[in-house]
């Protein structure tokens, strides 16, 4: 049976970016931004890169997360017509939204890709002066991220179709309310 390989790559997914990890980076993003404003305000001298190390965190912590929100139900989800349908269409229509997860993050990897090799190999840096910051780990997260991201929804559409083929409700990328 598949069911006990999809949950083990499940938790393989889930623990590469936790929320707690993911939190205390947002938190030393925050705190990144309270000093150069202080900085700024206080004493007419902010904290020098901060503005390029914020802008490649935020990318990071976005991509990270990607894969932890579908396979937690972190995703939206609006299901005003799909919850008056019977379970396996539940299930098909959920494996359909799967699908397209896969294709919409499975490009975005794609598209990604050449910027990642450019900035790897062109040693593509932002910033200027005191602080120059590194341009590819910023983009081989998002190859990374959407990569793990479009695995999540193979697992989620995988899931549906055996659901549908059970007869059994679908499972969504959205918790259920």
């Amino acid at each position: 049976m598949v069911r006990p390989a999809l949950i083990l790559f499940a938790l393989c997914l889930s623990g590469v970016a936790s929320a707690r990890e993911l939190a205390a980076r947002v938190i030393g993003v925050e705190g990144a931004v309270v000093a150069d404003v202080s900085g700024r305000v206080l004493f007419n001298s902010p904290v020098k890169g901060t503005p390029e190390i914020i802008s490649l965190s935020i990318v990071i912590i976005c991509f990270l997360q990607a894969g932890y929100a579908i396979r937690s139900g972190g995703m939206l989800n609006v299901d005003t017509l799909v919850v008056h349908l019977s379970p396996r269409w539940q299930s098909l229509l959920a494996a359909w939204g799967a699908l397209i997860g896969v294709l919409f993050f499975g490009l975005i990897c794609y598209g990604t890709l050449d910027g990642a090799a450019h900035a790897w190999n062109s040693g593509e840096y932002e910033g200027e002066g005191a602080l120059r910051v590194p341009v590819w780990p910023a983009k081989f997260i998002i190859v990374l991220g959407t990569a793990l991201a479009s695995l999540s929804y193979i697992l989620l559409m995988l899931q549906n179709i055996s659901n549908a083929i059970q007869g059994r409700e679908g499972e969504f990328a959205a918790s259920q309310h």
